[in-house]
């Protein structure tokens, strides 16, 4: 079911304004009725200034009576908040990481001259004048940027980074290169679990030369024969 934009500032005004159970507040703005609960007793965490549901036009007074005539009533919501659809553009980048920016279109052209400004652009969420003016050089923070990966910068992922690279590779007709920068750690690893799996062995192997021999079970028959 749709709920209001603002929950906990209509729950807040429908607790003042309203005598609706905490049940029915709790429902309608999509919270947990102790939420509702410390709203009304002004325990909450944040002190919240109200927002009238009618003149949002999310809930009509009509509503509003019938849930207090029952309270068993589930109110309707007139109609759902309007939802923010994000139009084409450039990939959206957190606030904190917009710095960094730089510093990854930097890595990309100097270690991949070869993909182009829209592919770099679509891949950090940048514009191809600010890939231009790092290229020439004439960006206004120049000296300040120092090329970084920008998958650890967080501006992308390996994956789609591997995919551009190829795709550009291919398209210029040279072969796209091999990261090799995990190969010395997986064969070390290997070595280890080997190591580990034949030392596993050797200690089962020894385990099993000294253990007890089985206790040897008795039966009637063969309690008989020993004592004859």
């Amino acid at each position: 079911m749709a709920q209001p934009l603002m929950p906990h500032a209509t729950a807040s005004w429908l607790v003042d304004n309203t005598s609706l159970s905490f049940d029915q507040i709790a429902e309608f703005c999509g919270l947990h009725i102790l939420e509702v609960q410390a709203i009304a007793d002004d325990t909450a965490a944040t002190k919240l200034t109200g927002r009238d549901p009618v003149r949002a036009h999310e809930l009509t007074m009509d509503e509003i009576e019938k849930g207090q005539k029952d309270p068993n009533y589930v109110l309707k919501m007139l109609k759902g908040p309007e939802q923010v659809r994000r139009t084409k553009g450039p990939r959206y980048t957190p606030v904190s990481k917009r710095q960094d920016k730089p510093d990854g279109i930097a890595w990309i052209l100097r270690n991949h001259p070869e993909i182009s400004d829209g592919a770099i652009g679509k891949l950090i969420g940048t514009t191809r004048t600010t890939i231009a003016a790092i290229r020439d050089r004439s960006h206004w923070n120049i000296a300040n940027i120092v090329p970084k990966d920008p998958v650890t910068l967080g501006l992308t992922s390996q994956r789609e980074l591997d995919a551009i690279v190829a795709k550009a590779a291919k398209a210029a007709g040279i072969e796209a290169p091999t990261d090799t920068r995990l190969e010395g750690d997986r064969e070390a690893l290997i070595e280890q679990l080997r190591a580990e799996r034949e030392a596993a062995s050797r200690e089962a192997e020894a385990a099993g030369e000294d253990a007890p021999a089985a206790p040897v079970e008795h039966t009637a028959e063969t309690l008989f024969r020993t004592n004859n």
